[in-house]
C-alpha cells in the first residue's frame, strides 16, 4: 500500500487534508489553523513530494523524513503543514483497522473533563464573570481559563487595572470550588510575573500559563521556581530539542504542546511521553473547536500523565461551524471522545465543496 494522492481544502483560517491510498482508502487531517492558506502551499511544496508513493502506515518514519528532507526550513510553517499529513495518516490507520486513534494506542473512547477557555481580552471583568457563571450553571464546567495581561505586553495590561479587577471578579462569580486558570500570553518579565503571581495565589489560581515571552526560558524558569502556583507553557514550541530543554530543566510545571503547531499527533505524543519520564503532567494546548480539539481528546486518553482537564474554547467561532460531525458537546463539564474509526468524525461535504482546492498526486 502507498500514498497515491494528497488534497487540501482551505477556507479562511483552516485547511483540511485528505490522504488517499492506492487501495482507495482515505484519511482526514488538519493543517494548523491561522494563515492556513500559506501552510497549505507549504504542504504541497515541502511535505507532499516527500511522501507520495510511500507506505502510509509508517507514520513516524514519514514525519521524520519530511523534517530531515527540509532541514533548511525547521520552523513553524513546516510543522503546521506537517500536522495535516500526520493527522490524516492516523485517521487512515484507524479506518483500516476499524478502531479509533486512541484505541490504536491502547485506550478507549470515554468522556474527558474540559475547562472552559476564554479567548477574550476585549471584555470587561463583570461581563466575563457573568458569562462564565452562566456556563458553569448550564454546562457543568468545573474549571475555567481567563486571559490576563496582554499579548507580548511588555508588562502592560490590556487596559490599566483590568487583571487586578478580573481575577477576583471571576473568582467571586464562579465560587471557590471551581478551578481557575489564567493565561498571560507572554506578557511579563520574570519580576512582574512573580508580582502578578501573588494576586493569583490570593484568588486560588491553579494554572499560570505562558507568564513570560515563551522564548525566554530563563525568565519562565525563574517564575516556576519562585511561585507555588503551577506554571505552564510550550504551545508555541515545535522543536523536539527545545522541548528536551524545557522538560529537563524543567522550565515549567506542566507541558502544553499543541498538536497542530508541533507537527502532528505523533510528535505531541512524544513530548507527552518525554514529560512523563520526568514526572511532569501534560495538558495540550487546543484553543479552538476545529479538529485540534478532536485530536487532543484522543491524545489525553492515551497519555499516562494527562492533566485533569482539556482546554475547550467557549467562543462562538463561525469559521468552525458545520465543519464536522458528530459535533463535540459539553455535558456535565465533559466531552466524549468520538468513538468511530480514526478520529471518529467526518468532514461536512458542503464545507469541502466551498473550500479552495489543491492536490498533489502520483503521476499515472
Amino acid at each position: 500500500m502507498h500514498i497515491k494522492k494528497l488534497e487540501t481544502f482551505t477556507q479562511k483560517w483552516l485547511s483540511i487534508v485528505k490522504v488517499t491510498a492506492d487501495t482507495g482508502k482515505k484519511g482526514i487531517g488538519q493543517i494548523s489553523p491561522y494563515n492556513a492558506d500559506i501552510s497549505a502551499r507549504v504542504f504541497h511544496r515541502q511535505v507532499a513530494p516527500h511522501v507520495l508513493g510511500k507506505d502510509p502506515l509508517e507514520i513516524q518514519k514519514l514525519v521524520n523524513h519530511c523534517l530531515e528532507a527540509e532541514y533548511k526550513f525547521p520552523g513553524s510553517y513546516i510543522c503546521r503543514a506537517l500536522s495535516g499529513l500526520d493527522t490524516a495518516l492516523w485517521d487512515l490507520k484507524g479506518k483500516l483497522e476499524n478502531r479509533s486513534v486512541c484505541e490504536l494506542l491502547g485506550a478507549q473512547p470515554r468522556p474527558i473533563k474540559v475547562y472552559g477557555s476564554s479567548m477574550r481580552r476585549d471584555i470587561t471583568p463583570e461581563k466575563e464573570a457573568q458569562r462564565l457563571k452562566k456556563l458553569k450553571d448550564e454546562k457543568g464546567y468545573e474549571a475555567f481559563k481567563i486571559r490576563i495581561g496582554s499579548v507580548c505586553g511588555h508588562n502592560q495590561d490590556q487596559w490599566p487595572g483590568r487583571t487586578e479587577a478580573l481575577v477576583p471578579e471571576v473568582r467571586r462569580a464562579v465560587g471557590d470550588e471551581v478551578k481557575l486558570f489564567v493565561d498571560a500570553n507572554s506578557c511579563y518579565d520574570a519580576e512582574h510575573a512573580i508580582e502578578v503571581g501573588e494576586l493569583l495565589a490570593e484568588n486560588g489560581v491553579v494554572h499560570f500559563e505562558e507568564p513570560c515571552p515563551y522564548w525566554r526560558l530563563d525568565w519562565t524558569q525563574e517564575v516556576t521556581e519562585t511561585l507555588d502556583i503551577p506554571v505552564t507553557g510550550g504551545e508555541q514550541d515545535n522543536s523536539l530539542e527545545q522541548w528536551k530543554r524545557i522538560i529537563n530543566r524543567p522550565v515549567v510545571d506542566v507541558v502544553q504542546p499543541d498538536i497542530c503547531y508541533i507537527g502532528g499527533f505523533t510528535r505531541a505524543h512524544r513530548v507527552g511521553n518525554m514529560a512523563a519520564e520526568k514526572g511532569l503532567p501534560c495538558t495540550p494546548h487546543s484553543a479552538n473547536l476545529s479538529l485540534v480539539s478532536v485530536f487532543t481528546l484522543h491524545l489525553l486518553a492515551v497519555l499516562e500523565n494527562a492533566g485533569p482537564y482539556m482546554e475547550y474554547s467557549i467562543e462562538d467561532s463561525e469559521w468552525v461551524k458545520n465543519l464536522y460531525t458528530p459535533e463535540l458537546k459539553v455535558t456535565d463539564g465533559k466531552v466524549n471522545i468520538p468513538a468511530g474509526p480514526g478520529w471518529g468524525v467526518e468532514i461536512n461535504e458542503k464545507w469541502l465543496s466551498d473550500a479552495d482546492y489543491q492536490v498533489s498526486k502520483l503521476q499515472e
